[in-house]
């Protein structure tokens, strides 16, 4: 049964439109433990809200869907790239990430302040750790920002 998670992106880092663009990525370059682990706990099938930090209001933009589960991220082990990590080892790889897909952008992108606002959203992880850049949601929260985006459940 799939799971539902956000993940978010600055508009001016990597977009929506850019991921409608190249059709599919790998989500690299995360460095926090707990949003490392929410990504090793993905499945092929998952349904991701794609979330748009860094703007103002930051907001819920799309709909993506994982492609390909956990694997080594291979940043870690290139000294030239950003996300170079000295301390990880290709034995046991420190940090791990996985693939999504484009599904579609939403026509009404649905807003933090909406989202707070919004009776039964109070306990959903965004609104109580807005920092975390992968994070779990639950089907009924789930459903419900789909709602408010004038969208349809997958």
């Amino acid at each position: 049964m799939a799971k539902y998670w956000l993940m978010k992106s600055e508009a001016d880092v990597y977009s929506i439109d850019d991921l409608k663009k190249d059709g599919r990525t790998m989500w690299d370059g995360v460095r926090n433990y707990q949003a490392r682990n929410n990504m090793k706990a993905m499945e092929k099938g998952d349904w991701v809200l794609y979330y748009h930090s860094r703007q103002t209001p930051s907001a819920v933009t799309g709909l993506a869907r994982v492609v390909k589960e956990a694997y080594p991220d291979p940043t870690q082990f290139d000294p030239k790239h950003k996300y170079f990590d000295a301390k990880s080892d290709e034995d046991d790889p420190r940090w791990w990430l996985v693939d999504i897909e484009f599904v579609r952008k939403f026509d009404e992108q649905v807003g933090l302040p909406d989202i707070k606002a919004r009776k039964g959203l109070a306990d959903m992880v965004l609104v109580n750790n807005s920092r975390l850049s992968v994070q779990p949601v639950r089907k009924a929260e789930f459903e419900t920002v789909l709602k408010m985006a004038g969208e349809a459940m997958p």
